[in-house]
C-alpha cells in the first residue's frame, strides 16, 4: 500500500497552502473539516463530499494533503480525514481562522456546510 506523503510541519509552505485553500470545493473541504474538528472528530474521505465524483475527491484530497492543510490516515480500507489545525496555527498564526471566517461570508460555501454529512 502506498505511503500518503504529508510535509512536515516545518516544510509546509504558504505558496501550497494558499494554492490548496483557492479552490473552492477544497475550501468547501476545510470549512466542513474545520466543524468537524471543533467536535474533535475525523471523517472518512468518501463521507466528506458525497457529491463529488470519486476520483475528483481523490485530486482534492492530495492537494490538500500535500500542501499540508488536512491528514489522512488509514483506517482498514477507509481513509480518514482531519484538519492540521495545529501545524498551520504554529507555521501561520491567524491564518486558519482568516480563511474559515472568510468563507463564512461566502454564501455557497455556507450553505453547502451546513448540508455536512453526519
Amino acid at each position: 500500500m502506498a505511503t500518503l506523503r504529508t510535509p512536515r510541519t516545518e516544510d509546509i509552505r504558504i505558496t501550497e497552502v494558499l494554492e490548496a485553500l483557492a479552490h473552492p470545493v477544497r475550501l468547501l473541504v476545510v470549512h466542513r473539516l474545520a466543524v468537524r474538528h471543533r467536535m474533535g472528530e475525523e471523517i472518512a474521505c468518501g463521507d466528506l463530499l458525497p457529491e463529488v465524483a470519486k476520483s475528483t475527491a481523490s485530486h482534492h484530497w492530495r492537494v490538500l494533503r500535500e500542501g499540508g492543510v488536512v491528514h489522512q490516515r488509514r483506517d482498514g480500507r477507509r481513509l480518514m480525514l482531519s484538519l492540521r489545525r495545529a501545524d498551520l496555527e504554529e507555521r501561520f498564526p491567524g491564518l486558519l481562522d482568516h480563511v474559515l471566517a472568510a468563507a463564512e461570508q461566502d454564501p455557497a460555501i455556507a450553505a453547502r456546510s451546513r448540508t455536512l454529512p453526519s
